[in-house]
């Protein structure tokens, strides 16, 4: 179970990992810029608050006469962003003192270089700052009267710019796209691997991956391809072995068939071909699992439902009286790849399976699905017991104990089955009807 909304595949999951780190990024690159575009703001703001005062001071103190010095402190007052006195005493303001680092910042001293060692301030003092919304500067001049100066400064504003703003959107859809750009691409072999291994279920003589592309991935690669051709030489491995088992027997078996004509004991003789016809069907059984397994059939494409139609036609004409019993319901036609005599002996299994142990076979054909094709062959049987079903699929395991081959087979029916369909990708389900009755369900890659 993933978290909700998190992608299922691969791609997704590395891009949107890497546009969240992006975001993060983002945030605390823009924190750090708001942060020192504040500190700039305030340093710009509290360094012209400063200018503004000692330019206020030295007109005041350059004015001809007291009438002149009142209207330029009235000039300056009158203006919305700042006010300004002149008092013979000092006006304690409502803000604190400016810390020395603030002094350091406003570099008064340099300010007050220019001015003749007479005409500068016997004393100054600064109080507030941005935090408070204004500077004061009262700076005392030499006739002994003290000026002071409020200059009014709005909070930084570190998202005022537009453009900023426009450039942040553009640069943050870019760096987006070029992350979806290359995590398509890096994914693409994982997916082509992926897409490799899907093919190898259902051909194992697929060609093999090329070689290409980063380290990791043609490392990956090789070791598939050599996955694959070790899977395609135990395979044929195994049906050589089977074949040639079943193959060298054949002789011996024949040989005890002429042998057991010469018997005198009538019973014993009967006993002996009886023993040897089922030994016999035993291994051919076994030559057909080897045959019908087989990967030297080519995958092309068939029409499944017109096969089945086939294999339903083919059982009614080997048993007659279940030719009533025998249904079909799908599409007309639905074209599907395999090879097509092994899923012939598969379905021709299953359909005589339910048609001896259950009376009768209904086919039912489903293509709706894009990724599989679902064919379900039900009966009207006594059903299978939950606990056998997986028994079942194990060669030469029959739910009938007799043993008789007219009433239970060899028992390699479904195992054959299951072996075919899975070596297509797919397989094959056992399970009961609610309403009664065994049903086997074929899933197939569509």
């Amino acid at each position: 179970m993933r978290p909700h909304g998190w992608p299922g595949s691969l791609a997704g999951r590395t891009a949107l990992v890497l546009l969240l780190s992006l975001m993060l990024v983002q945030v605390a690159g823009l924190t750090i810029h708001a942060l020192d575009r504040v500190d700039l703001i305030r340093v710009a703001q509290e360094r012209d608050a400063a200018v503004r005062s000692v330019s206020l001071y030295r007109s005041v103190l350059l004015a001809p006469t007291p009438e002149a010095q009142r209207m330029i402190v009235k000039e300056f007052d009158d203006r919305a962003d700042a006010d300004a006195t002149l008092s013979e005493t000092l006006r304690q303001p409502d803000v604190p003192p400016v810390s020395d680092r603030q002094m350091h910042e406003l570099r008064i001293d340099t300010l007050l270089v220019p001015m003749p060692e007479q005409d500068r301030p016997r004393d100054y003092r600064w109080f507030g700052g941005t935090h408070y919304g204004k500077i004061v500067g009262a700076m005392r001049l030499p006739a002994g009267s003290w000026l002071t100066a409020t200059v009014y400064v709005p909070p930084p504003r570190p998202w005022h710019s537009t453009t900023f703003l426009i450039a942040f959107l553009v640069m943050t859809a870019a760096a987006a796209a070029l992350t979806l750009w290359a995590v398509r691409r890096l994914i693409r072999p994982v997916a082509t691997l992926a897409a490799a291994a899907e093919r190898l279920g259902r051909d194992v003589n697929a060609p093999p991956l090329p070689e290409d592309g980063p380290t990791e991935i043609s490392i990956a690669a090789a070791a598939f391809n050599v996955m694959a051709a070790r899977m395609r030489r135990l395979l044929a491995d195994r049906n050589f072995l089977l074949v040639a088992i079943g193959h060298d027997l054949r002789t011996p078996i024949t040989r005890l068939k002429l042998r057991s004509e010469y018997m005198e004991d009538e019973e014993q003789r009967r006993k002996m071909l009886l023993d040897l016809e089922e030994l016999e069907a035993m291994v051919s059984a076994t030559l057909a699992v080897g045959r019908d397994t087989s990967l030297e059939e080519p995958i092309a494409p068939l029409d499944l439902a017109e096969l089945v139609r086939t294999v339903l036609d083919e059982t009614a004409d080997a048993v007659p009286e279940a030719a009533e019993q025998l249904r079909f319901a799908g599409p007309d036609h639905l074209v599907v790849r395999a090879r097509p005599f092994a899923l012939k002996r598969a379905l021709t299994n299953l359909i005589s399976n339910a048609v001896k142990y259950g009376g009768c076979a209904v086919v039912t054909l489903d293509g709706r699905d894009a990724r599989q094709i679902t064919l379900t062959i039900d009966d009207e049987g006594p059903g299978i017991p939950p606990a056998d079903i997986e028994r079942l699929f194990q060669p030469f395991q029959r739910l009938e104990t007799s043993r008789n081959r007219e009433t239970g087979g060899i028992g390699l029916g479904l195992t054959i089955a299951r072996n075919i369909l899975r070596a297509h990708g797919g397989d094959v389900l056992l399970g009961n009807r609610p309403a009664g009755g065994a049903r086997a369900t074929v899933i197939l890659p569509a």
